[in-house]
């Protein structure tokens, strides 16, 4: 008994170590946009901000965001990241299944000046199986006035700027 009880004392401490070696690898969740110092605007410069509010029944897929068809990022869920943009009109939307109305935002940006794009889902757009074991949601990007957008992202997880 006693052999076989170091045994298990060993395993016990290596479990231990590994799990500590993947928390300090970067699975840990990011830290809230409020508490992360974010730098400002680069002259002559605008700042698009998307973000992706928890929504417990919403799909964890990460639906790429595009402006003007552009890859910009993938759309967290519960998470927030911006890019600063020359100045200008932009068409932002998000990967999608379904094909419905009000899915852009469309933004006319001047230097020095940020929006909110969020992104929404309809988490039952398509659905299959004998007892719709599977959905497929359709995605909305939508423009959010910014002292609105501002409380929205600064509870969520910041997942890093331009």
């Amino acid at each position: 008994m006693v052999k076989n009880s170091g045994l298990i004392n060993q395993w016990l401490i290596m479990a231990a170590q590994g799990a500590v070696l993947l928390a300090a690898a970067g699975c840990a969740q990011p830290s809230v946009t409020a508490s992360v110092s974010i730098p400002p605007i680069p002259a002559g410069e605008a700042r698009i901000w998307f973000y992706r509010d928890y929504e417990p029944y919403a799909d964890r897929g990460l639906p790429a965001i595009a402006a003007n068809g552009r890859y910009v990022g993938a759309a967290e869920l519960g998470g927030a990241f911006y890019r600063d943009v020359p100045p200008g009109n932009y068409a932002v939307t998000v990967e999608t299944t379904g094909v419905d109305f009000n899915q852009v935002a469309h933004l006319d940006l001047a230097a020095g000046r940020e929006a909110y794009v969020k992104v929404v889902s309809l988490p039952s757009w398509e659905t299959g199986g004998d007892r719709n074991e599977w959905r497929r949601p359709t995605f909305y990007a939508w423009l959010i006035p910014n002292q609105v957008a501002q409380a929205d992202v600064a509870r969520l997880s910041f997942h890093g700027g331009s």
